[in-house]
């Protein structure tokens, strides 16, 4: 037996953004032999860590276990079959729920017969896990960690669903939706959701997003709707990797207490249909944190041509946004309404303003902190304070090669001097401290504090982060005052840091983890003086499209597991896993019987159909080009889609026979979970072993015609 251990690359992102004690030691990759699955990176990250590898010859998939690296191989614990995907060169696994310490993760083959082929396991030991920064207000009083524990493990008896581009408006859970206990059979995101709005279910649930998330076939109003009826459940919104999106569609809470929303990004929302993410009114404790916000598509009204607003908060307190990512926005985060009464208590840390225009926020009324922030070539005005509000604006980087306007209140200092954006409200006070104005690049810096222009001023510099403000200093218009919160009795413990390591961890962390899979290059000497839309950038995130093949399960109605492991980790158990796996795939129930030759029709409606013994979901067209099989040609075929399924059982061993468009030569089609090329005849011949066989997308293809016949 051959040992090979091999470095990991990429290494560690896991930092101090948490304060784990864990020590952040390099992790090791051990193939066993040399057919081994070859663990390529293994990376910790933020109370998650994954893995990619290679694939292993004949595998039809792969089963993936996570473990304390302290704890014995007994203690492996399996990872649901959805958190393991396949990408076109690569194959990728996300544990997530992790508390705090090191981790080992083994990857086991799994052959055509669904055995698992353990001599062949690969292994990634020594992975680094730290905790997320649970800072600000959505911790006072109360939590915002959802369906999680404070250290990052899944509640015990939390449920568990999964939503992919496939099973998004067919996945099933039974809510309880009366106060005797009674529960409703529920398809559908956002109809589990709405059951939970009638306030009665108790069990917190993680709703897992999976690759590129287009329209749902139900929503309330263009969005996705998360209300708990004001009840503390506790609800996780989370995306899974560095590449799950919603795209084309918004989020919004409304009367929700204990929601966490993380790890997604947010582009070409429909801005007639409102916010990117929006919340709306009566919500409280809500941590909205390391997600990508990217242009919606252009609205009605003139400031909408990069869509509507970003991440807006109304008539909400106890929240915290952190660690997000802002391309380009032309709306960050409006805080606060014009009818709001109440005292909101609003975090803003580390989030990256990339390029974006203005609300960094734009704040009425509320109470708010922004510490740590990075603003990034803001091309309009970064923090503005309106109708009262006291902002303590503490350590952050503004950076401009432009006109550089960190902060200002309306109707006075720079405002007033015809400098500013506000119009028609009464100003805030903002106090300001530690915070750090490049401009080495060019840029002018326009801003006017109290001591030096009395309240004709857009900041009061504080000397110290302790200092007090005078009841004496206030604003303008209004004549209110700030409110000092930052040194009250009542204010959270936090841990600041200075500006300049504000700007490196925000660069590190902020966003989808590593970055996510959306990469874009600013040009500062262009951009951070424009704020209209990048034509480039508008394209690139108009035709995106995902990189995943294929989501293990997928298919999955009922998915995932309830709770994590006996000690609160997360994962799943062997329970949970076989839960997953049900309401799946139902073809291939009757068996093929001789030869056959299947065709399609374009106007035939494939949902299960069986055709010759062949059981066929997916979307007929005429509009594909054609194919020539055996002399004769062919108009109509099936698109190979990721909502395709072909799926047939055989009594002994034949042939198939998978026609496609005569262009489409050197595609990719999968058969029973492997990949097969098209010859130059763009066919894919191949033999099939007795027993259950399925037929579903490798890349964008389309079958013209399928062929099976028993081996002469």
């Amino acid at each position: 037996t051959k040992t090979e251990t091999i470095p990991a690359t990429g290494g560690n992102t896991g930092g101090s953004t948490g304060g784990s004690d864990v020590e952040d030691t390099p992790p090791e990759i051990v193939q066993p032999v040399e057919d081994a699955v070859k663990i390529t990176k293994a990376v910790g990250h933020l109370e998650s860590a994954y893995v990619t590898w290679d694939e292993v010859e004949n595998a039809r998939w792969y089963n993936v276990y996570v473990k304390k690296a302290s704890e014995p191989d007994s203690s492996y614990t399996r990872l649901d079959e959805p958190l393991v995907r396949k990408y076109p060169t690569y194959f990728r696994a996300d544990a997530v729920g992790l508390a705090a310490d090191t981790y080992s993760i083994k990857v086991v083959p799994v052959d055509g017969n669904d055995a698992e082929v353990a001599g062949l396991a690969g292994y990634a030991n020594n992975i680094t896990v730290s905790a997320h920064d649970r800072s600000g207000f959505a911790f006072v009083g109360g939590t915002s960690s959802g369906a999680y524990n404070d250290n990052g493990t899944l509640k015990s008896n939390a449920q568990v669903i999964y939503i992919t581009e496939n099973t998004k408006n067919t996945v099933k859970m039974d809510v309880v939706t009366s106060n005797k206990g009674a529960t409703t059979s529920c398809t559908g995101l956002q109809a589990i959701l709405t059951a939970y709005a009638k306030g009665y279910a108790t069990k917190p649930l993680s709703i897992r997003l999976i690759g590129n998330i287009t329209d749902l076939s139900v929503m309330d109003k263009g969005d996705i709707l998360i209300d708990t009826d004001g009840n503390d459940i506790g609800i996780t919104f989370e995306g899974i990797g560095s590449d799950a999106t919603a795209n084309g569609w918004g989020l919004r809470l409304k009367n929700a207490s204990n929601v966490e929303v993380r790890n997604l990004g947010f582009m070409n929302c429909n801005s007639n249909e409102g916010d990117s993410l929006g919340l709306q009114q009566d919500n409280n404790h809500v941590w909205v944190h390391n997600c990508d916000f990217f242009y919606g598509d252009a609205g009605s009204d003139a400031d909408q041509a990069k869509g509507d607003g970003a991440l807006d908060t109304k008539k909400s307190t106890y929240v915290t946004h952190s660690y997000n990512h802002f391309w380009d926005s032309g709306k960050s985060n409006l805080q606060g309404m014009k009818s709001e009464t109440v005292d909101n208590f609003i975090t803003y840390h580390h989030n990256w303003y990339d390029h974006s225009d203005s609300r960094h926020p734009r704040i009425r009324t509320c109470t708010v902190h922004v510490y740590n922030n990075y603003f990034d070539g803001i091309s309009k005005y970064g923090v503005g304070a309106t109708m009262g509000a006291s902002v303590f604006v503490e350590n952050n980087y503004f950076r401009s090669t432009s006109s550089l306007r960190p902060m200002m209140s309306s109707k006075q200092g720079t405002d007033a001097d015809g400098e500013g954006t506000f119009s028609g409200e009464n100003g805030g006070i903002i106090k300001s401290y530690g915070n750090t104005y490049d401009v080495s690049g060019g840029g002018t810096l326009y801003l006017k504090t109290y001591q030096q222009f009395g309240n004709n001023s857009d900041c009061y510099e504080a000397s110290s982060r302790d200092d007090t403000v005078s009841a004496s200093v206030k604003t303008v218009a209004g004549g209110t005052t700030y409110n000092n919160f930052d040194t009250a009795d009542s204010m959270y413990d936090y841990e600041v840091e200075s500006a300049e390591q504000a700007k490196e961890t925000v660069q590190k962390y902020a966003g989808r983890i590593d970055g996510g899979d959306f990469k874009y290059e600013f040009n500062d000497a262009t951009e951070d003086s424009n704020y209209g839309v990048i034509s480039e950038l508008k394209s690139l995130l108009t035709n995106y499209k995902s990189e995943l093949v294929e989501v293990g399960g997928d298919g999955v109605a009922s998915g995932g597991n309830e709770g994590g492991s006996s000690e609160g980790e997360g994962g799943s158990t062997e329970e949970g896993t076989e839960g997953g796996n049900e309401g799946g795939n139902t073809g291939g129930s009757t068996v093929v019987e001789g030869s056959i030759i299947v065709t399609f029709s374009k106007d035939n409606e494939y949902s299960n159909t069986n055709v010759n013994g062949v059981v066929i979901t997916g979307n007929p067209s005429n509009s594909k080009g054609s194919a020539t099989f055996d002399g004769k040609t062919y108009t109509e075929c099936l698109k190979m889609e990721g909502s395709t399924s072909i799926s047939f059982t055989l009594t002994e061993s034949m042939t198939l026979v998978l026609k496609f468009a005569d262009s489409e030569k050197e595609k990719e089609v999968n058969i029973d979970k492997k990949v097969y090329t098209t010859d130059s005849n763009a066919t894919v011949t191949i033999e099939l072993a007795a027993g259950t066989h399925t037929v579903t997308k490798g890349e964008v293809i389309n079958l013209f015609v399928l062929v099976l016949s028993p081996i002469a």
